[in-house]
């Protein structure tokens, strides 16, 4: 019988060929999918991710984590599917209009992901009706917005004013990071959650999504 530690062990040392190896197995032997998700792959996930918040890993060891995942996560995607189970909730991510840096956005997808969440990463350069319409389209909890540019985070101000005209406020909330964002400027254009990394970005999601649920 495969061990699901073993399985949250291999993926927190980024051993994505063993970790694919040991998701078939447990897939073989009849193992219940969620809990193949649950206690392998996402708890070996939510170890790095404490790990990160307290920089005992680094950002080259979560994406060697989040791939060795993500390898996991495709054999398990039918099965999931098929057993109506869904995701946890539903975030749509991007970085604002004007601005092209993704690699804290992509870090907050992965560990998002860790987390369970279904997250709709929209890109880079992102106007504000994309990710209204994304959101509306797919019934997202969650709008993440990314700036690394000063210049560029009044269009986080102009996402919130969006979902306020849409009437959507009540429906969605608004989280915002990045180098030169924080708590004060969050509360000043009137979003929800500000988060200064990846890690407490998955956890501040998660738990938006799970009072939602």
């Amino acid at each position: 019988m495969v061990n699901l530690a073993e399985i949250s062990e291999a993926l927190q040392q980024g051993k994505a060929k063993v970790v694919k190896e040991l998701v078939q197995k447990a897939i073989d032997e009849g193992v219940p999918v969620e809990q193949i998700l649950e206690e392998g792959l996402l708890s070996g996930m939510g170890v790095i991710g404490e790990k990160f918040k307290t920089n005992e890993v680094y950002v080259p060891d979560v994406l060697i984590a989040a791939r060795a995942m993500s390898v996991g996560t495709e054999l398990l995607k039918p099965l999931l599917a098929k057993s109506g189970v869904k995701a946890k909730g539903k975030v749509v991510l991007g970085t604002v209009k004007g601005d092209l840096h993704d690699i804290g956005k992509n870090l907050v997808r992965m560990m998002m992901e860790g987390k369970g969440l279904e997250v709709i990463d929209v890109g880079i350069d992102v106007p504000v009706s994309k990710f209204i319409d994304t959101a509306k389209e797919q019934g997202a909890q969650i709008i993440a917005l990314s700036a690394l540019l000063t210049t560029t985070m009044g269009e986080m101000k102009e996402v919130v004013r969006a979902v306020e005209a849409q009437g959507l406020r009540d429906r969605i909330k608004i989280m915002v990071g990045g180098a030169p964002v924080n708590e004060v400027f969050c509360k000043s254009i009137g979003a929800d959650v500000y988060s200064a990394d990846a890690a407490s970005a998955a956890d501040a999601a998660a738990k938006i999504c799970g009072k939602a649920s």
